[in-house]
C-alpha cells in the first residue's frame, strides 16, 4: 500500500534509486536528497520502506510557487501515485496565487486532467549541468 508524507525523517540517498528514467546525466542519489531537502515544500510516496514516487515546490512564501519535479518509479507508474503526490501538493499551495510547472507537451494532458491550465512557458537549459549544483 502507497502512503504519502511530507517528511523527510529517516530518508538517505539509499532510498532514491531509481529516478530521473532517461536522462543522460541525471542527479546522483545524494545530490537528489539535497534537492529534497532544499525544496519549500515535497511530498514523498512510500511503498513500505521504498521511495515510489515524489513532487517538489519551490515559493516565495507569499505568492507565486513552481513545482519543479515530479516522479514516480516506473514499477509504481500508471496507479494514481502521480496524480496523488499533484492533488496534495495542490492542497498544500492552495493559499498561494500562482502555482506554475513546465511539462513535456506528452504530458500536458495529465495536468490538465488534474485542473490546470496550459500556457506558454520559456526556459533556459543547462544540459551539462543536469546532475546537479556542486555541494
Amino acid at each position: 500500500m502507497v502512503t504519502y508524507t511530507d517528511r523527510l525523517d529517516g530518508i538517505t540517498p539509499d532510498d532514491l534509486h531509481g529516478f530521473f528514467e532517461g536522462w543522460p546525466n541525471p542527479p546522483s542519489p545524494a545530490t537528489h536528497l539535497r534537492m529534497l531537502q532544499g525544496s519549500s515544500d515535497i511530498i514523498l510516496a512510500k511503498d513500505q520502506n521504498q521511495v515510489v514516487g515524489f513532487i517538489t515546490a519551490i515559493t516565495d512564501g507569499t505568492l507565486c510557487a513552481n513545482i519543479p519535479l515530479l516522479e514516480v518509479l516506473p514499477s509504481h507508474r500508471s496507479q494514481g501515485v502521480g496524480k496523488e503526490l499533484v492533488r496534495l501538493m495542490l492542497l498544500k499551495l492552495e493559499d498561494y496565487y500562482m502555482i506554475d510547472l513546465t511539462c513535456d507537451s506528452a504530458l500536458r494532458q495529465f495536468y490538465l486532467s488534474l485542473g490546470m491550465t496550459a500556457l506558454t512557458a520559456m526556459v533556459k537549459r543547462n544540459p551539462e549541468k543536469q546532475s546537479g549544483r556542486p555541494e
